[in-house]
C-alpha cells in the first residue's frame, strides 16, 4: 500500500532538521507545532505535492514528536498510518493508531498527536469548500455550521476502494504533464467519495416525504448514478424497510437493487465509451467517475454484460 502513495519524485526533505521540516508544513499542510524528545536528534522526511485543491503529504519525524494544534480551522485533515504508530489524544479518550488506520480530523477538532520514533504518516489535506461546494452540486444538505465527519476513526480496509484511489490520485500528481482540469475531477471524486463512504452530518437529497413509487426510485437512480448508493441509503430515503425494497425491485425488475444499479452505472458507461460527443479522456478516469474503484473488476464486469471489454468499445467510436 505505502509504496503507491508518493514516490521519491516527490521528496522535498530527506534526514533533515525536524524544524525545517515543521516549518514547511506549517506552510502547506496546516498551522501546528512540535514537541521534540530531550536527546537525541531526530531526522525528519517528507514528500509533498499539490494536486488541484488539495495537498498530499508523506512525512516521518523520526522521533518520538508529539505535534500539536488549538484546530485546523478551514481543512480536513485525513492521515493513514503507514509505520511504526501513533498515539491521539481526544476529549477524554486516546488510540494508538497502528498501520492501515485511517484519522479523520475535522476543521474544528484540536490535535494532539505523538509519533512514534518509526511513525510514517500519509496526509491528505482538503479544503472546507471543496466538501461544501460538493454537497451543494448534488443537492445535499448541510448544516450551516458546516461539514462533520462524525467518527473519527477507520480502518482503511473498511473504506473499499479508497486506497487505489489515493494511489491514482499520487501517480497523477507525479505524472511529468499536470492536467489541471484531470486534477479537480480528481480531487471532486476523492471529496464524494469521503462523504459517502464515511458517516457525516450531511443529509443527502430525500426521494420524498412518504413512501415512493418504484418508478420515483427508478428516477432517483437514473439522477444519481454517478454516486454511491448502497441499498440501505435508498430503503432509507424511499421510507421503506430494507426487505421491502429487495421485494420491490425482485418484483419488478427480478434483480437486487445493488445489481441494478450496477447495470445501469455499467450501462452509462458503455453510453459514454461509444458516443463520439462524450468527452472521454482515458476509460480509468470514466470509471472513476461512476464509483468503479477496482479497475480489474470493472473490466471483468463490462465484459460479463455486454461482451466485449470497454477498450473495444472505445475503438469503435471511430
Amino acid at each position: 500500500m505505502d509504496s503507491r502513495l508518493l514516490s521519491e519524485r516527490s521528496s522535498v526533505f530527506e534526514r533533515a532538521d525536524p524544524y525545517a521540516v515543521s516549518d514547511y508544513v506549517n506552510q502547506h499542510v496546516g498551522a501546528h507545532g512540535i514537541r521534540l524528545p530531550a536527546v537525541g536528534h531526530p531526522q525528519a522526511s517528507l514528500s509533498h505535492r499539490q494536486f488541484a485543491s488539495l495537498d498530499l503529504c508523506r512525512i516521518s519525524y523520526g522521533g518520538a514528536v508529539r505535534v500539536t494544534s488549538p484546530a485546523l480551522e478551514t481543512i480536513y485533515h485525513l492521515q493513514i498510518l503507514l509505520r511504526g504508530h501513533c498515539l491521539w489524544r481526544g476529549y477524554k479518550q486516546e488510540h494508538y493508531f497502528a498501520p492501515g488506520e485511517l484519522l479523520l480530523i475535522n476543521p474544528d477538532d484540536p490535535v494532539d498527536l505523538t509519533y512514534s520514533d518509526d511513525c510514517e504518516k500519509f496526509i491528505l489535506k482538503l479544503p472546507t469548500a471543496l466538501l461544501e461546494s460538493i454537497c451543494d452540486e448534488q443537492r445535499w444538505q448541510r448544516p450551516g455550521q458546516g461539514v462533520r465527519f462524525l467518527e473519527n476513526r477507520y480502518q482503511l480496509q473498511e473504506l473499499e476502494g479508497f486506497t487505489g484511489l489515493l494511489a491514482m490520485v499520487c501517480q497523477e500528481a507525479e505524472s511529468g504533464v499536470p492536467l489541471p482540469r484531470v486534477q479537480e475531477h480528481y480531487a471532486q471524486i476523492v471529496g464524494s467519495k469521503l462523504l459517502t463512504l464515511m458517516k457525516t452530518n450531511v443529509s443527502r437529497e430525500s426521494l420524498s416525504g412518504q413512501a415512493a413509487s418504484f418508478e420515483r426510485i427508478l428516477d432517483y437512480i437514473e439522477h444519481n448514478l454517478k454516486q454511491d448508493i448502497c441499498s440501505e441509503f435508498l430503503a432509507q430515503q424511499a421510507s421503506m424497510s430494507l426487505r421491502s425494497l429487495y421485494a420491490l425491485f425482485e418484483r419488478h425488475v427480478g434483480t437486487t437493487p445493488k445489481h441494478y444499479i450496477r447495470q445501469k452505472k455499467l450501462e452509462r458507461v458503455r453510453a459514454c465509451l461509444g458516443d463520439p460527443s462524450c468527452s472521454v479522456r482515458n476509460i480509468t478516469e470514466l470509471a472513476l467517475d461512476y464509483g468503479f474503484l477496482h479497475l480489474g473488476r470493472f473490466s471483468e464486469s463490462y465484459r460479463l454484460q455486454f461482451g466485449e471489454l470497454p477498450s473495444d468499445t472505445l475503438k469503435r467510436r471511430g
